[in-house]
């Protein structure tokens, strides 16, 4: 059997168990996506969710802040996206941009994203003793790589909304990224909200690995169907007994 034929396997698998979670409304998981632009995170989140149900998940992606947003504590709008009990949360981009692009584009003082790491690692704990699962995984895929992927953006009209000449200013400071990826990977992997460095250059093996590793986490949940709140013995005798007399 081909990965991708397994990976199809695993993603069924995954919204069986999805179901399952979203019934129960008791854990839920937070999925995180981090990486250099075009290493694959809209493409992930197409194909690894593709059999969810989409009540019981929802994507967010965090862009640069809104002025209401830059206004209050770079957790706060995170913190509104997390997962309700019974449902996944899916981050493209996330929190952890307090402490990569802030960082290596100067927006904060190194005073500041220095003091975030701890700021993060309490918040994952907060939200871990409420019940949610936490995986972050780091795309990880070479510099030629991401500049073949933007060579394809530009040949192809229908994904020319993905490039722009920022992307490419992006890659000036690709040193500076790594740098700052290496050290944030260092002092946030905990037990609890552990990071996978995930290799993305082949599409098939990221889907492959990252769809194994969120159906290995649902299953440790030990999700089963809910007891049911009504009496169902009474509402068959009542609805349906009566209904055939």
């Amino acid at each position: 059997m081909t990965a991708k034929a397994k990976t199809r396997q695993l993603v069924e698998t995954i919204g069986e168990l999805q179901y399952l979670l979203y019934a129960g409304a008791d854990r839920s998981l937070l999925v995180v996506l981090q990486g250099p632009d075009a290493s694959g995170k809209d493409g992930l989140i197409r194909h690894v969710f593709s059999g969810v149900n989409p009540q019981g998940v929802k994507v967010t992606s965090f862009g640069e802040p809104s002025k209401v947003e830059a206004s209050h504590d770079f957790l706060w709008r995170v913190h509104l996206r997390t997962p309700a009990k019974g449902e996944i949360a899916v981050f493209n981009r996330s929190h952890y941009e307090g402490v990569l692009a802030e960082r290596v584009r100067k927006l904060v003082s190194r005073e500041i994203w220095a003091e975030r790491y701890a700021v993060i690692n309490s918040f994952e704990s907060l939200l871990a003793e409420s019940s949610t699962e936490i995986l972050k995984f780091y795309l990880h895929i070479s510099p030629e790589e991401q500049l073949e992927r933007f060579r394809r953006r530009l040949a192809d009209k229908s994904r020319h909304w993905k490039i722009e000449e920022a992307d490419y200013d992006d890659r000036k400071l690709w040193l500076e990224y790594q740098t700052a990826a290496e050290e944030m990977l260092g002092r946030t992997s905990t037990k609890i909200a552990p990071w996978y460095v995930i290799p993305s250059d082949q599409k098939w093996f990221r889907n492959y690995a990252i769809s194994r590793i969120i159906l290995r986490s649902l299953r440790r949940m030990r999700l089963r169907t809910p007891e049911p709140q009504a009496d169902i013995q009474k509402i068959k005798r009542k609805f349906h007994d009566e209904a055939e007399e």
